[in-house]
């Protein structure tokens, strides 16, 4: 099934209330407006990227947990999209937006913990996986949101303040950084040239 970007805004408004906070659902609206913006400006699928950052996070919709007897939301929302007959080419975002660099250990938050919930699946298909580039652009504007867009810099340290300093912190600080110079080099300019507010939020 194709996924619209407003069909996915519906599944976010159908998950409200349903985790212990919605706060995810904000995050995944200025993830998905944020990707557009950057859409738009490579020429590319402007609705199919907004889209994808709408769901990216849909896993969320059953809470968020940390232990090894918890699904993670990303195969939880992989599953769940699979499940209500949305195509792979859109469920497969709840997998890569997380890692970077093909490598499940390329993730803010520390290394995943190999007992938990299909980890085996996870970590060959974020392995074998060619990234989109609309896949690439989430794993960015993921890295540019909060509940609002900001530059990715002021975004990892959001998230180094919530989650702590690990052992593969500098390893994904530097993929993110390369990430984000691979669509500079796309636009041909800094990206944040096309959100001027970020600079002074």
């Amino acid at each position: 099934m194709k996924l619209t970007s407003e069909k996915a805004l519906e599944l976010l408004n159908e998950a409200r209330g349903m985790a212990e906070s919605d706060y995810w659902i904000e995050h995944s609206i200025c993830v998905g407006n944020t990707a557009a913006v950057i859409a738009k400006a490579l020429n590319l699928d402007e609705d199919m990227a907004k889209a994808l950052g709408y769901i990216h996070d849909i896993g969320k919709r059953n809470g968020v947990g940390r232990g090894s007897d918890v699904v993670p939301h990303g195969i939880g929302g992989y599953e769940y999209l699979l499940s209500i007959g949305v195509g792979e080419e859109y469920a497969n975002i709840c997998l890569t937006h997380s890692y970077l660099n093909n490598d499940i250990n390329c993730v803010a938050g520390g290394i995943p913990n190999k007992d938990r919930y299909k980890y085996e699946f996870v970590r060959d298909f974020i392995k074998k996986h060619e990234y989109t580039v609309l896949e690439k652009l989430i794993n960015l504007c993921d890295l540019m949101c909060f509940q609002e867009t900001m530059t990715m810099e002021k975004r990892l340290i959001n998230l180094a303040l919530r989650y702590g300093v690990f052992s593969n912190t500098v390893y994904h600080l530097t993929e993110a950084q390369k990430l984000k110079q691979y669509f500079d080099d796309m636009l041909g300019y800094n990206l944040y040239k096309l959100f001027p507010e970020i600079l002074y939020n």
